[in-house]
């Protein structure tokens, strides 16, 4: 996948105390949640075969691949599995894979999902670096090559920025919102970017996460 970049911006107070933010943020984050994350894991481990982390590998800033980290609600060959669910497929666009009543998801995966606290290992990427704390989501490479054959120049400019654990699409309806709306708010927010509005998602994002509203 070939993509060219413009020069990456000049940091300034902004964006390191953006990078500040996500350190103590994700740190502090990893330190109070770490009971969950242990019982996450038990449970994980309880109701299916498997590792209890899934690592896949997305693309990041400028283009760059890393692995993120996630529990995992899925079944362990379900990218295996995804070529037979593809014409299942209820996401708008096609760009994103969606379905409601996904067989690869296990019982446990299923409430991992609904709640979003399959996300929480993300903030170790996040602490490495790979991450923000907000962000477009960072999406894995066979949504990234239908996206690039269908949104090449927006997907782009989409690549600029870091991506995030959480972000303008996480908190305007998630699963329910179209792949081009989804672009469209990602360039919302790299156009008005600001550590006030990072605040304010992150803000929102447990607000929607409390609620479920848009997930599964």
């Amino acid at each position: 996948m070939q993509l060219s970049f413009v020069s990456q911006p000049r940091y300034t107070l902004q964006l390191v105390g953006k990078r500040i933010i996500d350190i103590l943020g994700a740190g502090v984050g990893i330190l109070l949640l770490s009971p969950l994350l242990l019982a996450i894991a038990l449970a994980i481990s309880l109701d299916s075969k498997g590792s209890i982390f899934f690592r896949q590998e997305r693309l990041g800033r400028s283009g760059q691949p890393f692995l993120i980290w996630k529990f995992r609600t899925m079944v362990v060959n379900a990218e295996q599995l995804l070529q037979d669910l593809e014409h299942l497929n209820e996401s708008d666009g096609g760009v994103l894979f969606k379905m409601k009543e996904d067989p690869r998801v296990t019982r446990v995966g299923k409430f991992l999902r609904r709640t979003s606290l399959d996300e929480l290992p993300q903030l170790f990427n996040v602490v490495q670096g790979h991450m923000s704390l907000v962000g477009p989501r960072p999406l894995q490479l066979r949504d990234c090559t239908l996206a690039v054959e269908n949104h090449r120049n927006t997907f782009i400019k989409r690549l600029e920025l870091m991506p995030g654990v959480t972000g303008l699409w996480q908190i305007s309806g998630r699963s329910e919102v179209s792949f081009e709306y989804m672009l469209h708010l990602d360039m919302i927010y790299r156009e008005r970017w600001s550590l006030w509005l990072d605040l304010y998602i992150i803000w929102q994002t447990v607000i929607v996460v409390i609620t479920g509203k848009g997930a599964y």
